[in-house]
């Protein structure tokens, strides 16, 4: 069973192994919102709209996760999802996407590609081996967002980190979209940690279109 992490991870790669265009850019965020919630439904840490606090130091044995929580437990700031969120997403986030990275190819799941432009950039792709992980995790929320009866938790949380992604519209028509909307909201209602998220990105965002703004005067 894949992880939040490993799952989300899989849902921002486009078909050619690529990140799609994140909101805000903000992929560490997104990564770092998907370990909290591993977190928390491994009982570890809980939050409410004041802080996020670990209730349980135990190490989950996941070098993923272990390394937030670690951190978490051991700083003795008293910080809500969304400072932590920022924080964690400016010291561990890099490590932890190159981590999923490496456990999907383990896995068998997507594989790395290098390649050079024009003999000079090197890039690397990942694109997808098996593409059932995948589909699977894309049916499961199908059935979430197009079905009214109470869903998972850990669905719930999916759905909610996704659309904080605003990558929905790329894994669903237009048509599917519209009818979906109202789900979408009402589910987010339900997640805490994605709405944090949600609300880092939205910061994050405001900010370029200040600097944008200035630069421009």
């Amino acid at each position: 069973m894949l992880t939040f992490t490993e799952e989300i991870t899989l849902l921002m790669l486009d078909d050619d192994g690529l990140f799609l265009p994140i909101r805000g850019g903000a992929v560490e965020h997104i990564l770092i919102g998907a370990v909290l919630m591993d977190l928390a439904f491994a009982n570890r840490v809980d939050t409410d709209p004041e802080r996020l606090v670990v209730i349980d130091a135990t190490p989950t044995g996941n070098s993923l996760f272990d390394g937030a929580l670690e951190r978490i437990a051991n700083s003795g700031e008293n910080l809500d999802t969304k400072g932590w969120v920022e924080l964690l997403a400016r010291e561990q986030a890099a490590a932890i996407r190159q981590r999923v990275m490496d456990n999907l190819i383990e896995r068998g799941i997507i594989e790395a590609k290098d390649e050079r432009f024009l003999w000079v950039f090197q890039s690397r792709r990942y694109p997808t081996i098996d593409g059932r992980v995948e589909r699977g995790v894309k049916l499961r929320m199908e059935d979430v967002l197009l079905s009214d009866d109470m869903p998972d938790p850990r669905d719930i949380a999916l759905v909610c980190l996704v659309d904080a992604c605003d990558i929905l519209g790329d894994l669903f028509s237009e048509r599917e979209m519209e009818r979906v909307r109202p789900r979408i909201e009402q589910l987010r209602k339900m997640d805490l940690i994605g709405r944090e998220v949600g609300a880092v990105i939205a910061d994050i965002e405001e900010s370029i279109t200040m600097a944008m703004a200035q630069v421009a005067h």
